[in-house]
């Protein structure tokens, strides 16, 4: 047994690059998992300064000047950071507030509608069934509400904490844009000499990343302002809150679809009942999930590493639960970093013979 570790150990352990590129990668996570909280202003600026460094290089590549390039996508970058918290947030927040308010009268109605059921199906079900089903939904809703309202209190008290972020975040990204050869000049001065493998990691995922997180805001404007457009056009109520939660699910690939199809169906049928309407509802947003999943995401991320399934679901559970949003929301380019470093690692060459498998 010590013999297959030591075999092991030196074939992908013996190279310095590897070493370099494990220390680099440790000394990365730990620093993001030990001093997230305090560097959270810090590593948001980083992540949009690098989203938009993709539009700033596009605008040099047309002969502008960088200087000028950085001031115009500055701009507009500052512009849809004053929508967002000027005129989105407070929108979303207040009919937030009245989706609460009216849930009282939607368990009401759908208590009444459930306790004729017994009714219309005797052999299925009975009235303690039914009771059972409304007590634990109102225990659910009540703790949900009790949630919401701590967490409200909590926001309260880190008001000025988000304040100072909110300043600080666009004057961390103008810097970052602006000095950007400066700041990675100074940075790769402390880094070690061998560092062939982590640079070509790296080149890797500069494109990956890259495309991937732009496309995914792409995808997340691309999709909520389709559902807004087809809420809307149908009268549903809460179209813009609906909508934002629609063009967020399609962070959390497979999960959020499945996740958020629920309060808009509720939704629908609390207000329309069973008939046409709720059925051309249904039908609308199921055909916006299938175009983005079938037409769009191709579209959006036809560069993209190809990850299993089943890579991109255990990639969002081990990083969500270690970042919380934002380790979902980068858990398939965190993914394709890991098949990265797997693909790029530095292997000594085992000279034994390999076993031929059993005819």
């Amino acid at each position: 047994m010590a013999h297959v570790l030591e075999r092991w150990f030196k074939k992908y352990f013996t190279d310095p690059e590897g070493v370099i590129l494990a220390v680099l990668l440790i000394l990365g996570f730990a620093t993001v998992i030990v001093l997230g909280d305090m560097l959270a202003p810090v590593l948001a600026s980083v992540v949009i300064a690098y989203l938009l460094e993709g539009i700033v290089g596009a605008a040099e590549r047309k002969g502008m000047p960088r200087l000028l390039a950085v001031g115009l996508v500055f701009s507009f970058f500052m512009a849809f950071l004053l929508f967002l918290v000027l005129g989105l947030a407070p929108l979303l927040s207040k009919q937030l507030a009245q989706l609460l308010q009216e849930i009282p009268a939607m368990v009401s109605q759908g208590q009444r509608m459930l306790s004729n059921l017994p009714e219309s199906y005797p052999g299925f079900l009975n009235a303690s069934q039914i009771s059972e089903v409304m007590a634990n939904l109102r225990s659910a809703l009540t703790e949900s509400g009790q949630q919401v309202l701590s967490f409200s209190i909590a926001s309260i008290s880190h008001l000025f904490t988000l304040l100072i972020y909110l300043v600080l975040l666009p004057v961390l990204v103008f810097f970052f844009m602006k000095d950007k050869f400066q700041l990675v000049e100074w940075f790769t001065r402390y880094l070690p000499k061998e560092r062939g493998v982590s640079i070509r990691v790296w080149r890797e995922m500069d494109r990956q990343i890259g495309n991937y997180v732009r496309g995914k805001f792409a995808e997340i404007l691309i999709v909520g302002i389709a559902s807004y457009i087809a809420f809307s056009v149908m009268g549903l109520n809460y179209s813009p809150l609906l909508a934002a939660l629609v063009g967020l699910s399609v962070v959390v690939p497979y999960i959020g679809a499945v996740v958020v199809t629920l309060p808009v169906l509720l939704i629908g049928f609390f207000q329309w009942g069973w008939g046409d309407t709720f059925a051309y509802l249904a039908l609308a947003y199921f055909i916006i999930q299938a175009l983005d999943g079938n037409l769009l995401v191709p579209w959006l991320f036809s560069e993209a590493v190809n990850l299993h399934p089943i890579a991109i679901i255990v990639s969002i559970l081990i990083f969500g639960g270690i970042w919380g949003f934002w380790g979902v929301f980068f858990a398939i380019p965190l993914a394709t970093l890991v098949k990265a470093v797997l693909d790029a690692w530095p292997k000594v060459i085992d000279d034994e013979p390999k076993l031929e498998p059993p005819i």
